[in-house]
């Protein structure tokens, strides 16, 4: 069952919206500026590491929801800014009991507890500000539902970095099994030292801009922004035309080296959609820079679309925003189809020759079919393939 998208927003490093982040795509496509430059994070040995900050102010959260106030949370009432005016009419179509809700995050407010038990370690007082309810992971989800007065299902997944992409099959679920109407889907993540410091440790991050699939590739950078999408059975142009999940069951934090359950999840979702692998327009790819990842998503995506698609990681322009990347990176897809933007280059200095041979996005290259598949592999082997298109005539 294809699921209409009534809505989208997003924020990211690359802006708040649909307008500035189609402006960073271009800018990175002409000239390879990329925001990521503009901010750096210092880590507990004194390095420094760029990360994807979202600038400017966000909205506030309202007094009576203020054991909620997480930057998490700010950023998500950002993006509904965007999705408000497709949702009010839902609500007002639908109800509020047949609205569903299903959100991803891997932080939380983890960034206000570091604050508070920061305090507390100088012998300080806690800050009035923090409540523990900042930083649960089902915090995202019950703070929105509790904004929007909404009584649909409402909950928050944790897959790490596929938490958001899987929100889109929940919700896709929802839908065919005729629990809602309408679903709200996505996720959020901010920056907090302690993933940051916690992908160093694993010997996973960068200190310069990350390279996807270079051969001098050193890790990942770090991000941070917000994503939501409503979606329904309400005919739109832009439609989830398919999806698809699997899991590894080999690693906990490495993917399977071959990529098996990356490929696993690819083949469901075009299965799903009723599309060969020829009828795809562009892969927005996982690519996180780290050896392992990139290696075993090169061979399952030569392996089932061997180097005739086009494909490149966006992780240069927004950092790996972790739990949000899903949702984040569904947001471009649809920019693309929207827009008809040129695809995002993928800069290498030199393609590591242990990658299987896929067909990296250089020059000026555009869609060549109205679909794009997104890819979000996360830890534990936690595979997400969401395939993204213009509606069906």
């Amino acid at each position: 069952m294809s699921c209409y998208i009534a809505a989208y927003g997003f924020i990211s490093a690359l802006g708040e919206g649909r307008d500035a982040s189609a402006e960073a795509l271009l800018a990175w496509q002409a000239e390879g500026s990329t925001p990521l430059t503009r901010h750096n994070q210092t880590l507990l040995d004194g390095r420094l590491t760029p990360v994807g900050r979202v600038e400017g102010a966000l909205p506030e959260i309202p007094a009576a929801l203020a054991p909620y106030a997480s930057r998490n949370n700010r950023l998500l009432l950002a993006v509904l800014a965007q999705i408000r005016p497709a949702l009010d009419k839902a609500l007002a179509e639908f109800g509020p009991a047949r609205v569903g809700l299903v959100l991803g995050t891997s932080t939380a407010g983890i960034g206000e507890a570091e604050l508070a038990i920061a305090a507390a370690r100088r012998g300080e007082a806690i800050p009035p500000a923090f409540d523990y309810r900042q930083q649960e992971l089902g915090s995202p989800s019950e703070f929105l539902a509790r904004y929007l007065d909404i009584s649909g299902p409402a909950y928050t997944l944790s897959t790490a970095c596929s938490s958001s992409a899987r929100a889109f099959i929940s919700g896709q679920r929802m839908l065919a099994a005729g629990l809602v109407d309408a679903v709200i889907v996505g996720g959020a993540d901010s920056l907090c030292g302690l993933t940051i410091n916690g992908f160093d440790s694993l010997e996973s991050l960068s200190g310069t801009l990350c390279q996807p699939f270079d051969n001098g590739r050193q890790g990942i950078n770090i991000g941070e922004g917000a994503a939501l999408f409503l979606l329904s059975r309400t005919p739109a142009p832009l439609a989830l035309l398919g999806a698809g999940e699997s899991s590894d069951a080999w690693h906990i934090s490495a993917p399977h080296p071959d990529g098996v359950g990356a490929e696993a999840a690819m083949q469901m979702a075009l299965a799903q959609a009723g599309v060969t692998p020829e009828q795809v327009g562009y892969i927005n790819l996982h690519g996180t820079a780290t050896r392992l990842n990139d290696a075993m998503e090169s061979h399952a995506v030569h392996r089932l679309f061997g180097d005739k698609v086009p494909c490149s990681s966006t992780k240069p322009l927004t950092g790996h925003t972790l739990g949000a990347a899903g949702a984040i990176e569904a947001a471009l897809a649809c920019l693309l189809l929207e827009r008809a933007l040129p695809l995002p280059p993928q800069r290498v200095t030199t393609v590591d020759p242990a990658l299987a041979s896929i067909r990296l996005v250089s020059g000026a290259t555009r869609l060549a079919a109205p679909r794009v598949l997104s890819n979000s592999f996360a830890f534990g082997g936690n595979n997400v393939s969401l395939l993204f298109g213009l509606s069906p005539s």
